[in-house]
């Protein structure tokens, strides 16, 4: 018996994304470059509940959009990295910033991230996910870091913000 609603791709891709933690966990393992469950718990600006990022955790490698390889420099944890499939969610989660900056009340510093990959396109959104694979997968090095050009936006952003209070 099949375990799914439909076969329509996005019932499915639902069936996989469609709670409220799942993509705001890979967004921070992304984004953050989060690799650890303390990491995901303590700098969560959402505020998920331990039990709620471990059963979510659980449930991404599960469906393999995350790996679990055990930390090298401690024994008792555990780093997170995303899989290709999870890379490729790169434009979806794009697009869903975009979405959010125009039709809901974003904070400046939060969202200048979404507005700089909004603006890049889908050239910017593919260095990005070739970042991502050197990170994640160990493919080789892109010359030049998105993450580090989206971290200083932010540092930029939060610093006026600063001056402005």
């Amino acid at each position: 018996m099949d375990q799914h609603r439909s076969g329509c791709p996005i019932n499915l891709t639902l069936e996989v994304l469609g709670d409220r933690w799942s993509l705001i966990v890979i967004r921070d393992v992304m984004f953050g470059n989060r690799r650890h469950f303390r990491e995901l718990l303590g700098q969560s600006e959402e505020g998920i509940a331990s039990n709620i990022l471990s059963a979510r955790l659980k449930r991404l490698v599960a469906e393999g959009l995350l790996f679990k390889s055990p930390d090298p420099s401690h024994a008792q944890k555990s780093i997170y990295s995303l899989s290709e499939p999870a890379i490729e969610l790169v434009p979806l989660l794009v697009q869903m910033g975009a979405w959010g900056r125009r039709h809901t009340p974003v904070s400046k510093e939060l969202s200048i991230r979404a507005q700089l990959l909004e603006d890049g396109g889908p050239a910017m959104w593919q260095r990005f996910m070739d970042e991502l694979r050197h990170i994640h997968l160990g493919a080789p090095k892109p010359a030049k870091s998105v993450l580090e050009e989206l971290q200083e936006a932010y540092l930029r952003v939060v610093a006026e913000e600063a001056a402005l209070s």
